[in-house]
């Protein structure tokens, strides 16, 4: 028997927006979207069992201003942490009763085949391979594939610069896209390419002259450039296309469509978690809400 479930109803409350575009060090509020009262659902699934429950784990990036970003005391802020608490608050889970999960690129898949987490928001891209071992909900968001570099380099102008010159060098995530994606625009991947498991890592290599480059999805990237003081720009026009999505267990359909569902009515929530995350970011546009894949 289908029994009711409460709607979310995206109240939100959001103190103005004070930080700098640039990325200063000023903070803004993120949105908080109104808990649902007592939700209920179809007997048997996911969603009754966390709702029953009480509490949701969720696995989610540390090292990506904007997007998954662990502050200096300890708490989570970014856009995808932002989406999870729509998703959680849905299931009548308050944002303290979210039990967080640091999951870099390489180890998504293995954390919810393994049991360790209910889904995962991590700027995880949906592609068909992927999708054979976890299900997605979404998208919720479409990013696309770019380089930084220090802003004094002139030598790398986009991805075919390395394929000209084999002794540049440039890093990614382990496990992730962009890491892929970037194999077939360079002369010797093997010399090349540096992977560590997470960008943060990529990025003091930058810094410190290891690599030449950094590559990943250009928000993500946009987030390195605006908290680097002028250090970093991004160069070249993106070459992919990145549709985010939210992994959960392979085959959980109602879960899935859950998901999918609590984002489409919840229009403004996902603007306000925008505006008040990556939207900081100089050069980003709000985002309207991709249409959703068919769950499977």
């Amino acid at each position: 028997m289908l029994i009711r479930r409460t709607a979310l109803v995206a109240t939100l409350s959001v103190v103005a927006l004070t930080a700098a575009a640039c990325g200063g060090d000023d903070e803004s509020a993120a949105p908080e979207p109104e808990v649902a009262e007592a939700p209920e659902f179809e007997e048997g699934t996911t969603m009754a069992e966390l709702a029953e429950q009480g509490s949701i784990r969720i696995g989610t990036k540390y090292d990506q201003p904007f997007f998954g970003l662990e502050g200096l005391d300890g708490e989570l802020e970014g856009f995808d942490v932002e989406i999870a608490k729509i998703i959680a608050a849905e299931l009548g889970i308050a944002p303290e009763d979210i039990e967080w999960q640091e999951t870099p690129s390489a180890v998504r898949e293995e954390v919810l085949e393994g049991g360790e987490v209910d889904m995962v928001v991590a700027t995880y891209t949906i592609n068909d391979e992927r999708a054979e071992r976890i299900t997605f909900a979404g998208p919720y968001y479409e990013a696309g594939q770019q380089i930084m570099v220090l802003s004094e380099n002139d030598e790398i102008t986009g991805p075919e610069s390395f394929e000209e010159n084999p002794d540049l060098k440039v890093c990614s995530a382990t496990g992730s896209t962009p890491s892929e994606q970037i194999q077939p625009y360079l002369a010797d991947p093997g010399s090349q390419l540096v992977l560590f498991d997470e960008y943060a890592q990529c990025v003091d290599s930058l810094s410190n002259g290891q690599v030449d480059a950094v590559t990943t999805d250009n928000v993500i990237l946009l987030g390195y450039v605006a908290d680097s003081d002028g250090e970093f720009k991004l160069v070249g026009e993106q070459f992919t296309e990145e549709p985010y999505g939210i992994g959960i267990e392979k085959g959980d359909v109602e879960f899935c469509q859950f998901i999918n569902e609590t984002l489409a009515e919840n229009e403004d929530a996902y603007v306000a978690a925008w505006e008040a995350t990556a939207g900081q970011i100089e050069g980003t546009q709000t985002p309207e809400l991709p249409d959703a894949n068919e769950c499977v």
